[in-house]
């Protein structure tokens, strides 16, 4: 089984326990926690996330910079380019280290009418350890990036994997043993310094990767920033459009608003990293093809089948939550959350079409242009933001989503205009592939879907019964009468290669 297939079958299972775990520690945590310390953990820890954007995108420029130099052959250039890079890397730890400094003695003034002096107090403890956190992960991601370089995905997936489950664990014991939102910081500290280590030693050691300073070019570090500043510019954009709105409700409101908000938007979250899973192992492919010069029927080619195999798992999701998620959030985290299954929604629905769209993410990064992108999200993000601020008044949570999402979906219209200028994209033709017979059979299911919702009982069961009924019908008629040959073709081959790998694990 090649890296690319071991790659995305890891990230699932990766994505399968992380969701999995974290939907049963999560309601388990809040009891521990209690409403407003839990409203608290996730509020700092989306705090410190706008101090996290400063890699400037540099992680996405050495998977970009690395497969561009063995595309090409260049070594030395290869090594050049990451020498440069942690030199970078230190400056930015150190600006992150002073920036976390200034904004520690704006706490209190910031969360003085929405925190109480002594949530004001451990939040101060919780963000000077996550700025620290911050100061070491971020450099430490340049290991990751390295092995997607090299299309070696196994091992850092099954790192992580690792590393969530002993966490769970952990959390899970210090929790019983009465620790609080502060011991959970420290835990996860530790658990990041822990991956960076395996992932550095990989990359040194299996890969024979050498970090070697032939020559010092402020005009090269110029290029580098040329590329990574939009993605930076993205990554600001991102933490807009879900941790501003923690931020406004912190300040607005309360931290069980946030709490309650902070679960919708983890719903939000886990849908999306079942996308991610397919379209993070392309960037390598999408800098090739731009490398080899392909033509824009090509790239919209790859970018429908990607798409279509990032809708098909997707619109499983986004079904089951439509039709059984109100359920779902009553049984996980109770009644006071409830307004958390609109919040999930809103989001699903607005992330899907640029969820299936991931590619051309790829594709501009490779093809240096994704400061068009990022420069029309920054501009629409926060014009949604800032809707969301007035609507809250109003709306109350739900009108932070409404405005934040409002924006995306502005900005989503604008960037496939420039998809199809700029990059060659048939946009037409990729919509009328992507649903290609995938979206009447989704409402198919859905009507279907409706009638399962109907079935007497409440508790886990009956929402499992409920749940496995309708993944079976979307399973057997997405099959019969929605995906192409070639779609069948991909999915039988993964199950041979799970059967045969299991089999032979099973004699060895």
């Amino acid at each position: 089984m090649s890296q690319l297939k071991k790659g995305a079958l890891l990230s699932y299972l990766s994505i399968i326990l992380t969701n999995i775990v974290g939907l049963v520690l999560t309601p388990f945590i809040i009891h521990k926690l209690g409403d407003a310390e839990y409203g608290l953990y996730t509020l700092i820890g989306a705090f410190v996330g706008y101090i996290s954007v400063l890699d400037f995108g540099l992680n996405n420029a050495i998977i970009r910079f690395v497969a561009k130099y063995l595309a090409e052959g260049d070594k030395k250039g290869e090594q050049n380019f990451l020498a440069i890079s942690m030199w970078i890397y230190g400056a930015i730890s150190l600006l992150v280290v002073l920036l976390g400094v200034a904004l520690y003695f704006s706490l209190d003034v910031m969360f003085s009418d929405s925190l109480t002096e002594s949530e004001i107090g451990k939040a101060k403890i919780m963000f000077i350890l996550l700025v620290f956190n911050m100061a070491i992960t971020l450099p430490g991601g340049a290991f990751s990036a390295i092995c997607s370089a090299y299309e070696h995905f196994v091992f850092p997936r099954m790192i992580n994997i690792l590393r969530y489950l002993v966490r769970s664990f952990l959390v899970v014991g210090l929790l019983l043993l009465g620790g609080d939102a502060i011991g959970l910081v420290v835990l996860d500290t530790l658990m990041n310094l822990m991956v960076i280590l395996f992932n550095g030693y990989y990359v040194l050691k299996k890969l024979g990767v050498t970090f070697k300073l032939h020559k010092f070019e402020m005009g090269f570090v110029k290029q580098i920033f040329s590329y990574s500043v939009w993605i930076f510019v993205f990554a600001i954009v991102q933490q807009f459009q879900l941790r501003g709105g923690q931020v406004i409700i912190g300040i607005k409101l309360d931290s069980v608003s946030v709490a309650i908000y902070a679960v919708g938007i983890l719903l939000g979250n886990y849908y999306s990293s079942f996308s991610g899973a397919i379209s993070s192992v392309f960037l390598p492919r999408a800098t090739q093809m731009m490398v080899a010069n392909a033509s824009g029927a090509e790239l919209t080619s790859m970018m429908v089948r990607i798409g279509r195999l990032s809708l098909i798992v997707l619109l499983a999701i986004l079904g089951a939550f439509i039709l059984f998620g109100q359920q779902f959030i009553l049984l996980w985290v109770g009644s006071t959350y409830y307004i958390a299954w609109k919040i999930g929604l809103v989001i699903m629905l607005a992330y899907t079409i640029p969820l299936a769209q991931n590619f051309a993410n790829s594709l501009l990064e490779a093809n240096n242009k994704f400061y068009f992108k990022a420069l029309v999200y920054l501009l629409f993000i926060t014009l949604g933001t800032i809707i969301g601020w007035f609507l809250i008044d109003s709306l109350g949570i739900l009108g932070v989503t409404y405005g934040i999402v409002l924006g995306w979906l502005i900005a989503l219209v604008v960037v496939n205009v420039y998809y199809s200028r700029k990059l060659k994209l048939d946009i037409l033709s990729f919509f009328k592939g992507l649903f290609k017979r995938i979206l009447p059979t989704f409402l198919i299911i859905l009507i279907i879907g409706s009638f399962i919702r109907e079935l007497p009982g409440t508790g886990w069961l009956n929402f499992g019964i409920k749940n496995l009924l309708f993944l079976a019908i979307y399973a057997l008629l997405m099959y019969f009468f929605a995906i192409n040959n070639s779609e069948k073709t991909i999915i039988l081959d993964l199950l041979k290669d799970l059967i045969l790998k299991f089999k032979w694990q099973f004699k060895s």
